[in-house]
């Protein structure tokens, strides 16, 4: 027969539990509506108690976010193998998982929340900026990018960033296609900057050539392609 006994547990075994109610918590309302004796009673333990291990909820909700940009910033992994546009799908997915599960508290972290000007906080939003944008230059094999090529991949992890918060205001947009827009939307600023420069025209090819035809990026080709007039046949003229 077992004792109904709580087992006491140590201290980072307890810190460790409270960032976890803490992140469940802050994943289904807005960390501002939170509050610690909530914490408290979800974690079981006293609000004192809350307090001897955390000075405050802000310092709390900085733990919280710790925990939730490492995880963030690892949906960006991916292996490098097979073709890029089926590989940046994969991320876009793991992506929005993460969104679904952690909306207002996603939402609350890029549009400012209890812990918004503290230099903790915004340090770790700009870390799970900067591990995208080298997964993505990873998945590219780029390791020293031109200036064109840096421009397009951290204005996409911006782009991916405020589409996730757009949808998360009504979700009018089905998720499976703002997933599939994001890669095309990466597609089309690679070749609107390879428009422009060289080197990104030659990187452009070299991405594009080992795209099978439905794949995601020949996907996007065929719906441009729909979009083009068809051009009228001209009769020939009578010389004067």
């Amino acid at each position: 027969m077992t004792s109904g006994a709580r087992r006491r547990m140590g201290v980072e075994e307890r810190r460790q539990q409270l960032i976890g109610v803490a992140l469940e918590l802050f994943s289904h309302r807005s960390p501002d509506e939170v509050s610690i004796d909530e914490i408290a009673a979800a974690a079981g333990i006293s609000r004192p108690l809350v307090y001897h291990y955390f000075p405050g909820k802000q310092s709390l909700y900085e733990a919280a976010l710790r925990r939730a940009a490492d995880e963030l910033a690892g949906r960006f992994v991916e292996p490098r193998q097979g073709p890029l546009g089926a590989r940046l799908l994969r991320v876009m997915g793991r992506f929005f998982d993460f969104v679904e599960e952690h909306g207002p508290g996603f939402s609350a972290l890029m549009r400012g929340g209890p812990a918004v000007g503290s230099s903790r906080t915004n340090a770790m939003i700009d870390e799970v900026r900067q591990a995208a944008y080298e997964q993505i230059l990873a998945h590219l094999g780029v390791t020293d990018p031109p200036a064109r090529l840096e421009l397009v991949v951290r204005s996409w992890v911006s782009l991916a960033e405020s589409t996730a918060l757009l949808w998360l205001d009504g979700r009018r947009i089905p998720r499976a296609e703002l997933e599939l827009q994001l890669v095309h939307d990466f597609a089309a600023l690679a070749a609107v900057s390879a428009a422009y420069d060289d080197e990104m025209a030659a990187l452009l090819l070299h991405m594009l050539a080992e795209e099978p035809a439905d794949g995601p990026f020949g996907e996007l080709v065929d719906r441009l392609g729909a979009l083009l007039p068809k051009v009228p046949a001209v009769s020939a003229q009578p010389a004067l």
